[in-house]
């Protein structure tokens, strides 16, 4: 009988045992096919980002080949086959511009920063074409007031917005087709929808001046900016600054490239991502200046309003992951300018 009783024991423990056994088969088999299903999830993943990649490495490609073809046309063409070659590639670069801002969720830093690179020279093409298939006449400014009785050289009476003014505000003389202003210091300086809509805007060697742009420009250029404070109405594209000091400036666009910029305040609407390069001492605040047509110019710019990365900063000095760049700041907001007019 005992020997019975042991046997009848061991059966109970053999299968007590082997059911333990089938059970952790059964969850290592379970496991298996989980880790299998997670590897391949990843790999649709990866394969998914990898063809996003590709679709717009192809199509970014072959959209900024298209519009260099129609800059390059435009050598020793006629004026009116210039004009309609460059506002087509204008437009053509404001979608590419589009294109990359709506990829941003899969592209990796360095393929954005080779896109943002392609462009910005596409714009500088773009810029130079314009400047050298359609020269401007120099920059003569005057005093609106002085301009108001008068007849430029090419009998084209002065703008009606000329009377009465400040005799403080500069304007370009009728006669010249150039956007914006150069070599001036201590003036307020404006420029009204009429003048800068859908145009490229130049503002260069400006000292302690107060600028007002009441429109939607294509694109911005700051160049040699010192103690001024610059506002601008919505860029449909890009503001590129260089070698400004000491300024305040505020406007809403689609990419922000800034260099060699110091002790500058920016009141900033991007839907991208800002720029920065050789800067130091910058800080940074959401876009606040309004004016009356401030909306209706958000709509001629197609700017995404909802869309606000103005304190989303890369600067290409500081490569430290997970360190703040000490080249700029958010500002505090009761350091915020609230009132522009005053």
């Amino acid at each position: 009988h005992s020997v019975t009783g042991v046997t009848g024991e061991t059966g109970v423990t053999g299968g007590s045992g082997a059911a333990r056994l089938q059970e952790r088969l059964q969850k290592r088999h379970q496991a298996r096919i989980e880790d299998a299903e997670r590897r391949r999830e990843a790999k649709e993943s990866r394969s998914v980002a990898e063809e996003d990649v590709q679709y717009f490495s192809r199509s970014f490609s072959r959209e900024r080949a298209d519009i260099e073809e129609l800059l390059a046309s435009c050598c020793g063409a006629e004026r009116s086959l210039v004009t309609q070659n460059l506002e087509e590639a204008t437009d053509r670069t404001t979608q590419l511009q589009k294109f990359l801002n709506d990829s941003l969720m899969f592209l990796t830093q360095y393929e954005l920063r080779q896109a943002q690179a392609a462009l910005q020279k596409l714009q500088t093409s773009l810029t130079e074409t314009r400047e050298g298939a359609l020269p401007k006449k120099k920059f003569t400014f005057r005093a609106r007031t002085k301009a108001a009785g008068k007849v430029s050289a090419a009998g084209t009476p002065p703008p009606a917005a000329a009377s009465p003014a400040d005799p403080g505000v500069m304007a370009v003389d009728g006669a010249s087709e150039q956007r914006g202003f150069s070599n001036v210091r201590d003036e307020l300086l404006i420029k009204t929808a009429e003048e800068i809509q859908k145009q490229d805007v130049l503002l260069t060697h400006l000292s302690n001046c107060r600028v007002r742009l009441i429109g939607s420009p294509s694109t911005l250029h700051l160049k040699n900016i010192d103690s001024c404070e610059i506002l601008c109405g919505p860029v449909s594209s890009s503001v590129f600054i260089d070698q400004c000091r000491n300024s305040t400036l505020a406007f809403p666009c689609q990419q922000l490239r800034t260099h060699n910029t110091s002790d500058t305040q920016v009141y900033l609407h991007v839907t991208s991502r800002a720029i920065i390069e050789d800067c130091w001492g910058l800080s940074f605040a959401p876009f606040s200046w309004s004016y009356p047509t401030l909306e209706e110019d958000f709509a001629v710019s197609g700017l995404d309003r909802q869309r606000n990365n103005w304190r989303e900063v890369d600067d290409f000095n500081w490569l430290a992951a997970g360190t703040p760049s000490p080249n700029w700041t958010v500002l505090p907001e009761a350091d915020r300018k609230t009132s522009w007019d005053s």
